[in-house]
């Protein structure tokens, strides 16, 4: 006479191979697709240059404008709302985006003019690290950037120069330029 299990141990038992088939399936899951799982390939006859990657690598920060000039200096691109601090060999060591006024300065040659370490922005803003390089129709344009880090809030009309920027990319810019610095505004 075969012995018989008790009703809960059949139970148990079935309970667990279906636990062990669930995480040996969640471990394949994990590792891709099974081998026998279709996968697109191209035709023979497409050219592998002509489709996007299937993993795209993170294009870096824009290339320095090559109208910006030579020798150590500061590159605004108006465009771009874009800054770059160039060393003396003509290498961007330091790139970011800012946050232009309602009031631009043409592409051209400048230089910083006047340094602030702070003040009170034409907009009411508590601003540091404020770098003057030309005046537009009577309006100053200037590097800076809120003390609280915050960007500018719209303008409701005012003419305002102030080409504002984060708190780290500030610190950065007052650091690299001195009165005299070189400044490249392009398009």
């Amino acid at each position: 006479m075969a012995a018989r299990l008790p009703s809960w141990a059949w139970v148990s038992g079935l309970t667990t191979g279906a636990i062990a088939v669930v995480v040996a399936l969640a471990v394949q899951a994990d590792h891709g697709p099974h081998p026998t799982a279709a996968v697109a390939r191209p035709a023979p006859s497409a050219s592998a240059g002509a489709h996007a990657s299937a993993d795209p690598k993170p294009s870096g920060p824009p290339a320095l404008p090559e109208e910006s000039g030579t020798g150590r200096r500061i590159v605004y691109s108006l465009g771009e709302k874009r800054v770059w601090l160039v060393d003396a060999t003509g290498k961007a060591s330091r790139t970011f985006t800012v946050w232009p006024g309602t009031v631009s300065p043409q592409p051209g040659r400048y230089s910083i003019t006047l340094r602030t370490q702070s003040l009170k922005g034409s907009d009411g803003v508590e601003i540091e690290h404020v770098m003057y390089f030309t005046k537009v129709s009577g309006v100053n344009v200037a590097f800076s950037n809120a003390l609280d880090g915050a960007s500018p809030p719209p303008a409701n009309g005012q003419k305002l120069g102030g080409i504002r920027m984060h708190q780290e990319d500030g610190a950065a810019l007052w650091a690299f330029g001195d009165q005299g610095t070189k400044v490249a505004v392009v398009s």
